[in-house]
C-alpha cells in the first residue's frame, strides 16, 4: 500500500523544515508549501491526503485556503496549526471542515507532538476506511 501522503503549509522556513522532518520519521510522504498559493497548485497537482495548514500566512490565511480547497474538494483532510487559538479560528475552520486543530506554540513539545501524530493516524483510519 502506497504512503499517506502529506502537505504541510506554512510560511515560516525553519519550522516547516522542522515538522517536515518529524513528520517524515512517522512514515509518511510529505511535500511542503510556504504559501497559500503553492499549498492550492500542489493540492491540485501532487493530491496529497492530509494537508498540515497553519492558520496565520501572508497574503491568504489558512481559512482562505481552506475555503479555496473546499471548493473543489470537499473531503480533503485538513489539520490546521495556530499561534493565535482563539474561538473565532476554531470556529471558522470547524465550519469548513477541518480534521484537527492544534495549537502552533507547543509544536516542538512532546505533547504536541503526540496531538499531532494522533490526529495523523486519526485522519490516515478515516481515508484507509473510505478506500476500502
Amino acid at each position: 500500500m502506497p504512503k499517506i501522503r502529506v502537505l504541510i503549509v506554512d510560511d515560516e522556513v525553519d519550522y516547516l523544515s522542522l515538522m517536515r522532518e518529524r513528520v517524515e520519521s512517522w512514515g509518511y510522504e510529505v511535500l511542503s508549501a510556504q504559501s497559500g498559493k503553492e499549498a492550492l497548485s500542489l493540492i491540485k497537482e501532487k493530491l496529497p491526503d492530509i494537508v498540515i495548514l497553519d492558520y496565520l500566512m501572508p497574503e491568504m490565511d489558512g481559512a482562505a485556503v481552506l475555503r479555496k480547497i473546499r471548493k473543489f474538494d470537499k473531503n480533503l483532510a485538513v489539520i490546521m496549526f495556530t499561534a493565535h487559538a482563539d474561538v473565532k479560528n476554531i470556529k471558522s475552520t470547524q465550519d469548513l471542515g477541518v480534521s484537527a486543530f492544534i495549537p502552533k506554540l507547543s509544536t516542538y513539545s512532546s505533547d504536541i507532538q503526540i496531538t499531532l501524530r494522533s490526529a495523523l493516524d486519526m485522519v490516515e483510519k478515516k481515508i484507509k476506511e473510505v478506500k476500502r
